[in-house]
């Protein structure tokens, strides 16, 4: 983990409530599933944002405005932000098998972003299920396909492409898979994917690094810290019940 402070580059729309943020700074080190803790003027917490892409020195984020810090950083447009980075254990892209499926919901749809364009380069076929609640909330679509992704849509309206969840459009032509949304999200998949998988939590954070223990949760091998021994855990390590 290190401070480092990025220049902001970008700093948009994508849906009523979800931006992205482009910044320039030293980038070394940051990989798929990782994420960084922006300060902001005035507020005493730093903001966990899972990081969406990086390219050599380009760090690229998509945050949902929910609440004072992020309302805040979407004002933003120029200067420099304190960034620490990079934080929390990432996935893993050495497995074996060659069709990979990710699976995403709403914001959690940003760091698989990352980790399709890895899985890519690695010569992988990926697949990728994208959820939302409806049409206008939809994002990253075409850039999951520009990637060479084959990629699917689910609205809980029917409003656009499979109507329900990610879990509606499950098929079986995949050996492995990533899944990173909100919790009922990854529970279902949990329960509905058959192979082994890895998924990325969300939890509320203070410090970021694993200090404050504030993030932990009960696995099979006994207590965790998303910030620290996560954001990713294998599908075997977690202990959700139906």
């Amino acid at each position: 983990m290190r401070q480092e402070y990025f220049e902001i580059l970008e700093n948009k729309a994508l849906t009523d409530m979800v931006y992205r943020i482009i910044l320039r700074g030293n980038t070394e080190g940051i990989l798929p599933g990782q994420f960084v803790n922006v300060a902001l003027d005035h507020l005493f917490l730093r903001r966990p944002l899972s990081v969406c892409d990086v390219e050599e020195d380009r760090l690229t984020l998509i945050y949902k405005t929910a609440g004072k810090g992020t309302e805040a950083l979407s004002t933003l447009h120029e200067g420099k932000l304190d960034i620490l980075c990079p934080l929390g254990n990432g996935y893993d892209l050495n497995v074996e098998a060659e069709r990979i499926l990710l699976l995403g919901g709403g914001v959690g749809i940003p760091p698989l972003y990352f980790l399709a364009r890895q899985l890519k380069n690695k010569g992988k076929k990926v697949s990728v299920i994208l959820g939302f609640n409806t049409e206008k909330e939809i994002f990253y679509e075409e850039e999951f396909r520009n990637l060479g992704c084959d990629v699917t849509v689910s609205t809980a309206d029917g409003s656009y492409g499979v109507r329900g969840f990610v879990t509606d459009a499950l098929s079986e032509d995949y050996g492995y898979f990533y899944a990173c949304g909100p919790l009922p999200m990854l529970k279902a998949v949990y329960h509905q994917c058959k192979t082994a998988g890895e998924f990325s939590l969300e939890e509320r954070m203070g410090c970021g690094f694993g200090a404050c223990m504030g993030c932990s949760i009960q696995t099979k091998e006994g207590s965790k810290r998303v910030c620290k021994e996560g954001p990713v855990f294998k599908k075997e390590e977690l202990l959700w019940q139906k």
